[in-house]
Formats: C-alpha cells, structure tokens, sequence
C-alpha cells in the first residue's frame, strides 16, 4: 500500500472510530466538540495560516455541525457558525483580507438597520440576545468568511484538502446513524421525513450535510482517485453517505448533492479534451450505475415507500396537496409581511411573531429568501442580490473554477428549504469566491 492510501485510510478509519465511540459512550461527542475548536485555534495560530489552515479548520467544524447538534456535542447550539467567523478572523489577522471585498461590507451593513429595529418592535417577553442572534448569525458567518474568501488565490489541490476536512467529520455522521438505525424497515412506516433514520435530529439538517457530503465524495472520486485503491475507498464512503441520505426521508439535502455531482460532470466534460471525455464517461457511467443500484438497495429496504416520497405520495399512493409540507404557506405570509413592511421590513426575528399573531402560526421560515424579505424589506432585497451577482462576476474572471457554481447551487437551493439554520450554506458559499488556480501554489498574502 502506498503511503498516500495508508495516510487516507488511517483518516478514514480515525473518523470511523470517532462515529463508533459516540455511539458507545455519548459523552464523548461533547469532548470531541470541545477538541474541535481547541485544537482549530491552536493548529491556525501555530501555521499563522501560511497555507489557509483557517479555511480547513472551519471546513471541519461546517462538515462536524449536525453530527454534534444530534450527539449533544455543541455546547453552544449556534456555536459552529460563530467558531468559523473566529477562524476566518484569525486567519485575516495573519493573511489580511481583500480590499476588494466591498460588495459584502455593503452586505453586512445593509443587515444593521433590520437588527436596530428589532431591539425595538420584538415582544417585551421575547429574548432579544438569542432571537436575533438565531436569525442573523448564519448572514453575518456568509459576510465575514466572504471577506476572507473574496478573490484569494488558492491551489485546486488545497481546494480538494478543504473539501476532505469538511468531509471527514460527515463520515462520523454516516457511521453514527448506521449504529442508530441498524434495520431500516423497522422505522419505515410512512412516508414522512423521519427522525429515526436521522439520529433522532431533524431529517431536514441531517439530509443537507449528507447531501453535501454525497457531493464531496462523489468529486473526490472523479477528481482525487488516483489509484483503484482510492477508488474503491471514496465510491464506499459516497454511497454509504447517498444510502443514509436517501433515508431521511428529507428530499431537498439529496437533491441538491445530487445536482451539484451532475454540474460538476457537466461542466468537467465541456471543459475536456477528447482523451479527458473518454475517461469522463468511465466514471459518469461508473457512478449512474452505482447510484442506480443504491436506489434499488434503498427502495426495496424500505418497501417501495422512498419511491413514493420523491413521487409526492403518501404511503397508499395518494398525491399529496402540498409538495413543500406546508412551507409555502409560511413564505407566501412572509412575502406579504414584506409588502406591508417594504423598506426595512419588520426587524430580524420579528417575522415569527407577527406571522403568529395574524395567522396563530409560529413555525419557523425555511426559506431565507422570503425571511430576508419579510424581516428586512427593501434592503434584504439588494443584500440577495448581492450575493447572488457576485460569484457570477467573478465566473467570468475564471471560467475554469469547476467548484464555483456548485458551492453557489448548494447556497441557492440549501437555503430555500432549510434557510441558513447551519453554517453549511454560509461557509460553502463563501468558497465559491476562492480563485482556485488549476496549478502554482497560494500566497500569504492577497491584495485585489
């Protein structure tokens, strides 16, 4: 075995063990959290983040995020967000930022007005501290790790090491629910998204880092499987993640992994030369099959019944009237709290409670399209604008950033049914503005 195998695989197992020993002794999920952000400040600071140790120390806390809300291990439920706005802050401390960033100061200073008001228009009952901390830390994460990101010269082969070093840490995920859930038929009984299959946390979180982590694997397979060892290693790990994904329940996280792997295809047999295509079609034939056989796996372990969910059926073959579970509902109020609020909206955290004092509906926004517009009016508007314009300025820059428009995918579809509740959407984003560099090697420092 080469040392670049045993290296990969004692990383693998390493996270193996990890995902066996929580399920064995639950307390350690809380040492293993607490290790996480220790150790990621003390690894940044020793390297002075000659090399964007920042990116992959919050890499691992974005891929580690659900895995430690469902074992207890966050002892701060929003902790994850605010340990990579630390990271990226200590890495802008030794490798500065770009002062071409403007777009995403003027992001985050059109996210002020919307919080001022809150202080004044929230329920007296209502903790202001937490209520809006819930709802603008995962903006506020994309803008502060977008101003380290912004135009920063990366090599494609560091690109790849951040996207282990958040896939690592999904592996312990994947390990986790397999102990959890040993017999899926046993759970299966509907076609609801289900917590059984998810470790006991929301399907909804848990789908989108399974998604996320599908892609991850998956392009290590086209991008970084050097020798048939390696192949075999990530196609295990890819299906494995796509199996538990699948099982959730949870349609929007697989969905979106999925159509990430089918753009990066795309976009590398365009790219190709002839010789390249060729192999292209080895693999896209190779990982449709895989797929495919995962899906038969899957639907005959669970009855038919994952069928039915993705063909918007209940368990007797009944179409069902909504296809978003009610969601649609929460944003069409959410767009009309905006049209009686359309400069600054109704202040951050204010949506929930107007919508329940009109409608008696308190559920949360799992759209942060129509939260910003509700809770930020007007201003929300440019914000969005903002971020979706931005990465597509800098595509025409750099036509061969093969990453850039999956990252802003996962951003746009991600927080469309599960808004910005993990640090996942936010982080990934902000990589799409990396300038990944085909070949060479990053500089400390930038200046745009």
């Amino acid at each position: 075995m080469k040392k670049e195998e045993q290296s990969y695989l004692y990383l693998i197992l390493f996270h193996v063990a990890i995902g066996t020993l929580v399920f064995v002794v639950p307390f350690l999920s809380k040492i293993y959290g607490y290790s996480i952000f220790i150790f990621g400040v003390y690894y940044i600071i020793k390297k002075q983040n000659r090399n964007n140790e920042a990116l992959m120390a919050a890499a691992y806390v974005v891929g580690s995020e659900v895995f430690l809300r469902m074992t207890g291990g966050n002892p701060l439920y929003e902790l994850s967000k605010y340990g990579v706005m630390l990271f990226v802050l200590i890495g802008m401390y030794f490798s500065g930022f770009s002062r071409g960033a403007v777009p995403y100061w003027l992001f985050l200073l059109l996210l002020i007005p919307s919080i001022v008001l809150s202080t004044f228009v929230l329920n007296f009952n209502t903790n202001i501290r937490t209520t809006v901390a819930f709802n603008i830390s995962g903006p506020i994460c994309l803008g502060v790790a977008s101003l380290y990101t912004f135009r920063r010269k990366i090599p494609l082969d560091q690109m790849n090491n951040i996207l282990l070093s958040m896939g690592l840490p999904i592996i312990s995920c994947m390990v986790y629910l397999t102990f959890y859930t040993p017999n899926i038929r046993d759970v299966i009984t509907s076609t609801q998204s289900n917590f059984e299959t998810s470790g006991g946390f929301g399907p909804n979180q848990v789908a989108t880092i399974l998604g996320l982590g599908m892609f991850i694997f998956f392009s290590r397979i086209i991008l970084e499987s050097r020798t048939k060892f390696l192949l075999v290693i990530n196609m295990i790990i890819a299906l494995n993640i796509t199996y538990r994904g699948i099982v959730t329940f949870s349609r929007g996280g697989m969905i979106t992994g999925f159509l990430m792997i089918v753009l990066l295809l795309l976009f590398l047999y365009y790219k190709s030369n002839f010789k390249g295509r060729v192999k292209l079609n080895y693999i896209f034939v190779l990982v449709t099959i895989a797929l495919i056989v995962t899906w038969i796996y899957t639907s005959f372990q669970t009855g038919g019944l994952i069928d039915k969910r993705y063909a918007n059926q209940d368990a007797t073959g009944r179409v069902k009237e909504s296809r978003f579970t009610g969601r649609e509902e929460v944003a069409r109020d959410e767009i009309d709290l905006f049209m009686k609020n359309p400069i600054f909206g109704v202040g951050v955290g204010k949506g929930v409670e107007a919508r329940k004092a009109e409608t008696g509906d308190g559920t949360l926004s799992h759209d942060e399209i129509t939260r910003m517009l509700a809770e930020h009016g007007s201003l929300g508007i440019v914000a969005l604008l903002i971020l979706f314009f931005t990465p597509l300025v800098l595509y025409l820059e750099n036509k061969f950033n093969m990453f850039l428009i999956c990252f802003v995918l996962f951003w746009l579809l991600t927080i469309n049914h599960a808004a910005m509740r993990t640090a996942a959407p936010a982080f990934v984003y902000s990589l799409s503005l990396l300038n990944v560099q085909l070949g060479g090697t990053s500089k400390k420092k930038i200046s745009n």
